[in-house]
């Protein structure tokens, strides 16, 4: 991953409602969760959700699928962990066996 791109996603996941939404759609998993049953779920107003679903989605943490009259939302786990891996990139005193457990456990819980 870039610099700029890991500065995207970091700069999206900074902000709490953001974050919410992006760990809830984590939880989800692969079915996904419509856009009012994140709303619902985090207790967040439809068009405040929307806004931070458009910058989570632009700094590609967040995809979807239209679903009739509702859209489908789910967390880009690939974009995830290649933001961890260029964060963990030169880890450990250049011994990067010593953080692959957490790349590994990352890439087991999609």
């Amino acid at each position: 991953m870039e610099k700029n791109r890991t500065l995207d996603a970091l700069s999206a996941l900074a902000h709490d409602i953001r974050l919410d939404v992006f760990r809830l759609l984590v939880k989800a998993g692969s079915p996904g969760m419509a856009a009012g049953e994140i709303a619902a779920g985090l207790d967040i107003r439809p068009n405040t959700l929307s806004n931070n679903l458009t910058i989570l989605t632009a700094a590609g943490l967040v995809w979807s699928v239209r679903e009739g009259r509702s859209i489908r939302y789910f967390a880009r786990m690939e974009t995830m962990r290649d933001l961890l891996g260029f964060l963990m990139e030169d880890c450990c005193g250049g011994r990067p066996e010593l953080c692959q457990p957490v790349l590994d456990q990352i890439a087991c819980n999609c």
